[in-house]
């Protein structure tokens, strides 16, 4: 890869090298090889100004500048190729041996964004990487940030999904529904925000592939102080059509939300949105009778196997035990049998009959496009548009639609 031009024939070239002779830093050959593959690209200084220029160069998500203390006698040079980067949006990392602290000093004055010693410190180049990375998805994020007004007086309805086992659907439900929600109309449609409560193993922002804002921890510990302002910056807006909440970024006891901490960050959702559609985690905390009263619908998904019954019956009488609305339950049956499979037809309501409960909605199962879409980040309208998982979540935002925000209950 060594002493060779970028070329994006094979792989998009997403950083170089920046130096006199690359030759005289062979362990940033290794450490770029093993950060990147085969995905950078080698160049010298003069060529490095005129790449820029191509639209190859579109691609490139950093340079690693490398000089010695021969490369002083052209700082101008390497404060150009800083400035060029930086005005094209490429990120800088400063690799330097024998220089003066001047010298680095003027460097990094002029936009270089990280600096590493050489010879390279072990993992330091990788962590180098990591940080400008995060600091371009942070910058990209904060574009990404809605406006809210605060004179906004929305009555939105609520709208909870819980998994009463793992892996019954509650999150791909959550996540399309709110999807389907705010994407049924082509313009002018209802605003969604969907919420990811699960403080410890919260998917929504791996479904969605956004990034997890350190600002939703600050304003989970002091939701006192929590203002409209505060709220948008915690929000991320997804295709310019629904805005999320989503998880800490570090794994967080549930407690560390209480009842009244839950019960403001409704509020202020429902103020500023038509629908609020909530993630919730499988464990049943202090503050999960907050989200039950003021919700209008609360899905409980489930699998047609013994773990799902034993755990819906438990659910159902720790509801009633506590005297809550428990009506306000609607049972989700996950991978559904066909319409055709009699059997399963029948061993569903046997099933229904001795937990006697209504399973009110029966989703089928989508297959590995499910999975293929989450791990993508994609809703399945974009993934698997005609996928039968996606039809029957469409049927359901549609039907909610057509009740209307007042009747959502009714659902």
């Amino acid at each position: 890869m060594t002493g060779t031009p970028p070329n994006s024939e094979l792989s998009p070239i997403v950083a170089c090298t920046v130096s006199r002779d690359v030759q005289n830093f062979d362990l940033l050959i290794e450490d770029m090889e093993l950060a990147l593959g085969e995905n950078w690209g080698d160049l010298g200084f003069a060529e490095a100004l005129a790449f820029f220029g191509q639209p190859e160069a579109q691609a490139l998500e950093f340079i690693a500048l490398a000089i010695d203390e021969t490369d002083e006698e052209n700082l101008n040079h390497m404060g150009e190729i800083i400035g060029q980067a930086k005005a094209r949006g490429i990120k800088v990392i400063l690799i330097a041996e024998d220089v003066t602290p001047a010298a680095l000093h003027s460097l990094l004055r002029q936009g270089a964004d990280e600096f590493v010693p050489y010879p390279l410190p072990e993992n330091e180049l990788s962590e180098a990487i990591e940080r400008v990375r995060a600091a371009e998805q942070a910058l990209q994020a904060s574009a990404n940030t809605p406006a809210l007004h605060s004179g906004a007086q929305k009555e939105g309805a609520v709208i909870v999904v819980h998994g009463l086992a793992g892996g019954t659907g509650a999150t791909t439900l959550a996540v399309n529904l709110a999807w389907e929600l705010a994407t049924h109309e082509k313009k002018d449609g209802p605003r969604v925000c969907l919420i990811d409560f699960d403080l410890q193993y919260g998917a929504v922002a791996t479904y969605l592939d956004l990034p997890r804002r350190e600002a939703v921890y600050d304003m989970l510990a002091d939701t006192e102080n929590m203002d409209d302002e505060i709220f948008g910056q915690c929000l991320l807006t997804f295709e310019d059509r629904l805005e999320v909440l989503t998880a800490p970024a570090d794994m967080l006891p549930l407690d560390l939300m209480s009842a009244q901490d839950v019960s403001r960050i409704l509020a202020m959702a429902r103020r500023h949105f038509d629908y609020v559609v909530i993630d919730m985690p499988s464990t049943l905390v202090t503050w999960s009778e907050t989200v039950l009263n003021a919700a209008h619908v609360y899905f409980a998904t489930m699998e047609m196997d013994m773990r799902s019954a034993q755990n819906a019956l438990r659910f159902k009488r720790a509801l009633q035990s506590e005297d809550l609305p428990v009506e306000k339950l609607r049972y989700v049956m996950n991978k559904a049998p066909k319409f055709t499979d009699l059997s399963g037809k029948s061993r569903i309501k046997r099933m229904a009959e001795s937990l006697d409960i209504s399973i009110d909605l029966q989703m089928p199962d989508g297959g590995k496009p499910i999975t293929q879409g989450a791990d993508h980040g994609i809703p399945l309208a974009q993934s698997a548009a005609k996928n039968p998982l996606r039809r029957e979540i469409a049927k359901l935002a549609a039907s909610i639609l057509a009740l209307g925000n007042t009747d959502v209950k009714a659902a």
